[in-house]
């Protein structure tokens, strides 16, 4: 049997475990803990919150036992109380997959398994993008090479990923292709039936239906830069005044993104304000914090989605919903999948971090281009989770299930 352990029931993997499920892998995830599922506070998006999705059924889980108090913010906070090895024979486990390394958990279980002879397999979203020195590099391969070491089979989720493991002196034949991927048939399904209703979700939101609009969907905090989009939008206004920026999601930055803007709907005012027509800011609408069951309203509402984040954003996986929503997404080259998806559509569509004159091209650029939603989903299905599916059961079968599609 495959174990996988995971932090926490997440929107992004159920779907990967379904698909596991129902093509006949015999399979159990292990959970950490039960954030999301449960009412809990995001400190990024400062609200309490859980996903408004059944995010627990189709596929076989349970629940490890761990030392309290936990804290999801530090290492050292999610550690296994229970012995692991116990759990693996009782069950039966000839293989093991471990989402990352950011808890003691996923040290701790990598360990009992190979002291029990069971195939390590991990998929992490470290990647090769970064400006780290040399004795910062050298010391976190330093640091990882024991973790490494002990892992027989490494799920690559892009080409920076792949790069990074390569790096590490990862040999070729441990590395397997996994594409990062959300549920894209979902999300196609879910724009399709909103694109009907695009002029109402404009008009509920404060847009006009001629109005170009950018969208930056994620928690307002230092990494994902959204005030770099703010600086963009400022320049392109003269240029284009109907550009309008879609703000959806929260966090500590906020207030000062609201300040710099001619806001036209705040959810958190209460919908609809009163605005300065002649208002050299370009206007904005603020959503708020969407669920799963509303966010597709979003990518249909706009015309392109704008990631400007540092390396901190590993991968960037809101770029895989939009573009199986049929959206165009921009992204800065410190995105993790800035290569795989943007700039497989086009490159202009990947801009140098940090740098607004780019992006405002970029924006400009996109805004003129006139790519189908079938020639972006059509990218966004290279990277779709039954390739996923199609490697673990090479990797734990020995053999493929045929083709994913």
């Amino acid at each position: 049997m495959l174990a996988v352990v995971t932090s926490h029931p997440i929107q992004y993997q159920v779907p990967l475990w379904r698909a596991l499920s129902a093509n006949g892998t015999n399979f159990r995830v292990w959970y950490l803990t039960d954030h999301g599922v449960s009412l809990s506070l995001d400190r990024e998006f400062g609200v309490k919150f859980k996903w408004d999705i059944d995010l627990q059924s189709g596929y076989s889980h349970e629940f490890l036992n761990l030392r309290m108090p936990i804290d999801m913010s530090r290492f050292r906070g999610v550690v296994l109380e229970e012995n692991l090895a116990t759990r693996i024979q009782s069950q039966n486990v000839t293989h093991l997959m471990v989402e990352g390394w950011r808890y003691q958990a996923f040290w701790q279980a990598i360990k009992s398994a190979k002291q029990q002879g069971i195939h390590v397999i991990l998929r992490g979203e470290t990647n090769a993008i970064g400006r780290r020195g040399i004795a910062k590099r050298v010391a976190r391969r330093l640091l990882l090479r024991p973790l490494l070491s002990k892992v027989d089979s490494f799920l690559c989720i892009g080409t920076q990923n792949r790069r990074f493991y390569e790096r590490q002196g990862i040999s070729t034949s441990r590395l397997h292709s996994a594409p990062y991927s959300v549920d894209n048939d979902l999300f196609a399904k879910s724009a399709a039936e909103l694109r009907s209703k695009r002029n109402l979700l404009r008009s509920n939101w404060g847009i006009s239906q001629d109005a170009l609009v950018v969208l930056f969907c994620g928690k307002f905090i230092d990494k994902k830069h959204p005030m770099h989009l703010i600086k963009a939008a400022k320049l392109l206004k003269a240029r284009n005044p109907k550009i309008h920026l879609l703000f959806v999601g929260g966090g500590e930055q906020g207030d000062s993104l609201r300040r710099s803007l001619n806001v036209v709907f705040d959810h958190e005012k209460g919908g609809l304000q009163e605005s300065p027509v002649d208002s050299v800011a370009p206007r904005a609408s603020f959503t708020g914090f969407l669920n799963q069951s509303q966010i597709s309203q979003a990518y249909v509402a706009a015309d392109l989605l704008v990631l400007p984040s540092d390396q901190g954003e590993t991968w960037g996986l809101v770029v895989n919903e939009a573009m199986a929503s049929g959206l165009p997404a921009i992204v800065s080259d410190q995105v993790g999948c800035a290569v795989d998806l943007p700039a497989a559509l086009d490159p202009m569509f990947v801009f140098r971090f940090g740098d607004i004159d780019a992006l405002a091209i970029s924006i400009e650029h996109c805004a003129r281009m006139s790519y189908s939603q079938e020639a972006i989903q059509r990218i966004a299905g290279k990277f779709h989770l039954m390739h996923t599916v199609s490697t673990i059961e090479k990797i734990v079968y020995g053999r493929s299930f045929g083709e994913p599609f």
